[in-house]
């Protein structure tokens, strides 16, 4: 069975809020900038920063590329149910999901469907192979739905931040 992670063991100050807005814009903008922005020191900023990292609050820093240029041209969104909701059989789908790089967000959810997924493929062919390799040859899947992005009208991962 696979354990969530557990939760951040931080809780958030005005300042901690307001350094997690702006580097969710940009982890690249210099710590001294940073600083300037929320009126503390770029060593304070560094420390919190490090100490979010450490507790959990920030759970990497990655990049955002853009899918056409690396010629990944479909987007979908695939609706999948499972046969059963037995946490084997949701424990075994999640490890799979989580492994195949095509799937770039999965989600467990309720509502009469069982996995919500985001899946960048470069083209229709390879697309399919995706679907038969995760959706129809698995025996845990009961049936998939999927959906073609026709346009990424608004993509990224900041959170809202009060």
């Amino acid at each position: 069975m696979t354990k969530k992670p557990p939760a951040p063991s931080r809780s958030l100050d005005p300042f901690d809020r307001a350094i997690l807005r702006i580097i969710q814009k940009d982890n690249k903008m210099p710590q001294r900038q940073i600083a300037e922005k929320v009126n503390l020191s770029a060593a304070a900023v560094q420390r919190r920063i490090a100490a979010m990292e450490k507790s959990g609050v920030i759970t990497r820093n990655s990049a955002t590329v853009e899918a056409r240029a690396v010629q990944m041209g479909i987007t979908s969104i695939v609706e999948v149910m499972l046969t059963d909701e037995r946490i084997q059989t949701v424990d075994t789908a999640k490890a799979l999901f989580r492994a195949a790089p095509e799937v770039q967000q999965c989600y467990y959810v309720t509502g009469g469907v069982s996995f919500m997924l985001i899946i960048v493929s470069q083209d229709m062919t390879t697309y399919e192979e995706t679907t038969r390799r995760l959706f129809a040859q698995n025996e845990a899947v009961a049936s998939y739905r999927s959906l073609i992005a026709l346009d990424r009208v608004k993509t990224g991962s900041e959170i809202l931040i009060p």
